[in-house]
């Protein structure tokens, strides 16, 4: 038996998913029409930029508080806004769907 089998974790939540979610949609409105929007790419996109920046994840509500201040930080949301940038373009030179 396995701890997933045992135990409920449907409150753990990685707060950097919504911030590079919002930097994402904010950086993409920015950038030409070029960069391919697909669900693939668009995942691509999430998923380097969220392997990119520190997790920041929390149980319960109390402990999203902790994490909402450290996510103020500028050094933390610089690294958002990089890792998306870099992302983006990451994504843009090399699409993961057929361009046929």
């Amino acid at each position: 038996m396995t701890a997933l089998d045992q135990y409920d974790f449907e409150n753990l939540k990685n707060e950097s998913e919504t911030h590079v979610f919002n930097e994402l949609a904010a950086q993409l409105e920015a950038v030409p029409q070029e960069v391919c929007r697909c669900n693939d790419c668009i995942g691509d996109m999430a998923a380097i930029a969220l392997n990119r920046v520190v997790p920041k994840y929390r149980w319960s509500l109390l402990g999203g508080l902790y994490t909402a201040s450290a996510m103020n930080d500028e050094k933390y949301r610089t690294s958002v806004e990089k890792a998306v940038r870099e992302a983006i373009a990451i994504v843009r030179n090399n699409p993961s769907h057929d361009q046929t």
